[in-house]
């Protein structure tokens, strides 16, 4: 007994510590694997997090520093076994958004915000997490993420042309950004042209062919796609040993400049009230954005090998990670699609592998950080340009509208709300777009005549189908849920399409009604009391167990002008057995 309450004990322990399941089985050849993996993406992940805390307005340092406890904290909180978390480039983007300003106007360094940015992040993530919150991820359709990471890629790649050409500009918005570097192209500085768009070139020509070209030279495909992405490492250690070996500084050419060797420190994030009301919104919407983004990863990743996480744990694994950012000198962070993908094909077996990530990361911030004193601004530009136009894809567009005009309003607003207003405008339309067509798709139901299919006991739309009907009998079908935003609307159908004909029963053909509240069920017995008015009865048919049990406390079976069926086929049958006799005639 002891020993069966001890597993009890671990099995509900595990449900918020993971690491307790996994641990368990873990074994020499999941730490194979891991250790592997951790390699691979510790050398991704060096240029990656120096160019994103760049993007950010943060010392290069910020995206090392974010890179560490957050992995291993997510390792112990998170359910997925490949996602790999740290600083993203749309997250980036958001946070100097945010940041930015708020520095400004506070006169705290916008490192010092982004750490108040970060807890506040965290904060929400893990109470969103505790109270069984992730649907509230839901409020943003998949056509509108589309829309504002398209956008964010844009405005990404664009911000980062000024580091490219060696000149000034700024902006929050794409016509800003246009305005200040076409402003300053005079000045443009060739010898950090010639750095950057050589950088440019060769991570180009290396994503796109020098996985083809290792594999000519004998390599296996596995080991040529690893090789392949080490092209930013193979980029940085180029321009960096050119930077040192001319003296590019003396010729004009930007730096990262020194970095701070040693693990990240303990940090306080500064708490004012002013800064916290500022950070409020940005920070809730870096969290419900880094959500999305984060949790379709893992679920992608998880699918392919038949796993499953959790969405709810891992609003409490990323809230964890970014805590742990706010009090080690980090950023916001989530997972990343294009580190995880890497870590999933380098084998990860187990989060244990981005722990693994952290202890390389933090060897690198104690032994390279004097290498990245030389390493040019252009080249980190030119890894954000070739990594964030990835996200951008105007053939959602295209998509959108062939499908849907009304997603594609949406996604063509949330472009242009992001592109002309900024990173917070963007996402809050999208949001407030994404409830107001849920609201207005909901307010304006599908309702349909049905008629009986000759031969069979099925029902189908009469403009769809050669169908039996009665015209005394009207059979209605509404395909949604009844609730006070659009039981008015049936109402209305049925009224007016009595108007007039001699229609004696109306059936309301209730399969795809999985709900009906409160405000529905007294326009029900509104729509009841006019209707025997009228000379006309109401019946239910094919009503669903819960919905039925919810109607059995409530007088409107009790006082209802006519039957409940079991079918649709019962009904009519019953209302109608001339229109059913002619269905066995048409089978014959």
């Amino acid at each position: 007994m002891p020993g069966v309450k001890m597993s009890s004990i671990l099995s509900g322990a595990a449900r918020y510590f993971p690491v307790l399941d996994w641990g368990r089985r873990y074994d020499r050849q999941a730490l194979s694997a891991d250790l592997l993996a951790a390699v691979i993406v510790t050398i991704m992940l060096i240029p990656q997090s120096l160019a994103y805390a760049m993007l950010a307005g943060l010392p290069p340092v910020t995206g090392l520093y974010a890179s560490i406890l957050p992995l291993i904290l997510y390792a112990l909180f998170g359910t997925s076994r490949a996602l790999a978390v740290g600083p993203v480039a749309v997250i980036a983007l958001m946070t100097a958004a945010a940041a930015g300003p708020v520095a400004a106007r506070t006169g705290l360094p916008p490192a010092a915000v982004a750490l108040t940015l970060a807890l506040l992040s965290g904060l929400m993530l893990v109470a969103m997490g505790l109270l069984r919150l992730g649907f509230l991820a839901s409020f943003l359709s998949h056509p509108v993420i589309g829309g504002f990471i398209t956008a964010s890629g844009i405005l990404i790649a664009t911000s980062q042309l000024r580091h490219l050409l060696g000149i000034e500009a700024g902006g929050d918005t794409l016509p800003e950004m246009i305005a200040t570097l076409a402003a300053h192209l005079g000045a443009i500085h060739w010898p950090t042209v010639a750095v950057g768009l050589g950088a440019l070139a060769f991570l180009v020509w290396s994503r796109r062919s020098l996985r083809p070209l290792l594999i000519r030279f004998g390599l296996g495909s596995g080991a040529a796609g690893m090789m392949a992405r080490t092209g930013p490492v193979l980029a940085v250690a180029a321009t960096t040993t050119a930077a040192w070996g001319l003296d590019l500084a003396s010729h004009g050419v930007r730096l990262v400049g020194e970095v701070p060797q040693g693990l990240p420190p303990l940090t306080m994030p500064p708490l004012s009230l002013e800064l916290l009301g500022a950070l409020a919104v940005p920070a809730l919407l870096i969290s419900i954005i880094g959500f999305v983004e984060s949790v379709s990863v893992a679920q992608t990743l998880a699918a392919k090998k038949r796993q499953r996480i959790r969405p709810d744990q891992e609003l409490v694994a990323l809230g964890a990670a970014n805590l742990g950012a706010a009090f080690t000198g980090g950023m916001p962070v989530t997972g990343g699609f294009a580190r995880s993908v890497v870590n999933f094909d380098a084998g990860a077996e187990t989060p244990a592998a981005g722990a693994f990530t952290a202890l390389g990361l933090a060897v690198a911030s104690l032994t390279l950080t004097p290498l990245i004193a030389w390493l040019p601004q252009a080249t980190l530009a030119a890894t954000i340009i070739v990594a964030v136009l990835s996200l951008v894809d105007f053939g959602l567009l295209r998509r959108a509208w062939t499908y849907s005009k009304a997603d594609f309003a949406a996604v063509a607003a949330t472009i242009v709300a992001t592109l002309g207003f900024g990173v917070e405008t963007g996402v809050t339309a999208g949001v407030i777009l994404s409830l107001v067509l849920h609201l207005f798709k909901t307010a304006r139901p599908h309702i349909a005549e049905v008629g009986l299919v000759p031969g069979t006991q099925h029902f189908r739309n009469i403009r769809r189908h050669a169908v039996l009907t009665d015209p005394a009998v009207l059979q209605v079908r509404i395909d949604q849920s009844l609730t006070f935003f659009n039981a008015r609307a049936l109402e209305d159908w049925i009224l007016n399409r009595i108007a007039g004909s001699p229609v004696r029963h109306v059936v309301l053909m209730a399969s795809a009604i999985n709900e009906i509240d409160f405000s529905a069920l007294e326009t029900l017995e509104s729509l009841d009391h006019r209707l025997r008015e009228a000379g006309i009865a109401l019946h239910l048919a094919e009503v669903k167990g819960p919905v039925m049990d919810r109607l059995a406390g409530t007088p409107f079976l009790r006082d209802l002008s006519g039957r409940v069926f079991l079918s649709q086929y019962e009904a009519l049958q019953t209302l109608s057995p001339a229109t059913t006799a002619a269905r066995v005639e048409a089978a014959e």
